[in-house]
């Protein structure tokens, strides 16, 4: 692999860049790890998303929660038909839509998993401390607020501020 100059890169943008893909890595490696933590609940991190999603906006069509996580329409329907298998949520036709809602399984794994998944994923901050935390929580929210100021190519997707 050559150097970033040769790859394309400029100078003045190789921190950025190099922040870029460290977030980008971190993030990854996050969803790896929470995956394998979530594997004796049998759902996965993007599963865990979606019931998060239907938790806090029930009932919801399906058009919705696509923009809620901003993937398309048919991976929204391909993790909600295999939620609904697993019975964590149910679909209620309703005229021309179909309303999805958690069961009272999918409303009791969330409230075992939750706390659970959240002890686990804020141990990855652990080598951090408070003032290191407090630093990077102000940075990526800074970063956030600027980012949802730029428009997206994609209309559909939904930016919700925090």
């Amino acid at each position: 692999m050559g150097s970033m100059k040769q790859l394309g890169f400029h100078q003045e943008n190789r921190l950025a860049m190099l922040s870029w893909i460290r977030i980008t890595r971190f993030q990854q490696i996050g969803n790896h790890i929470s995956n394998e933590f979530l594997q004796p609940f049998c759902i996965t991190v993007a599963q865990f998303d979606v019931l998060i999603q239907v938790m806090a906006h029930q009932p919801l069509s399906q058009q919705e929660l696509a923009e809620y996580l901003s993937i398309s329409g048919g991976g929204v329907s391909h993790m909600v038909k295999r939620l609904e298998k697993l019975g964590l949520i149910v679909r209620k036709q309703d005229w021309k839509v179909k309303y999805i809602s958690l069961t009272e399984k999918g409303q009791a794994l969330l409230e075992e998993i939750i706390p659970l998944l959240s002890d686990f994923q804020t141990s990855m901050f652990d080598i951090l401390d408070d003032q290191e935390l407090q630093q990077l929580y102000k940075t990526m929210r800074k970063l956030h607020q600027y980012n949802l100021k730029k428009k997206s190519a994609n209309p559909r997707i939904r930016v919700e501020e925090e």
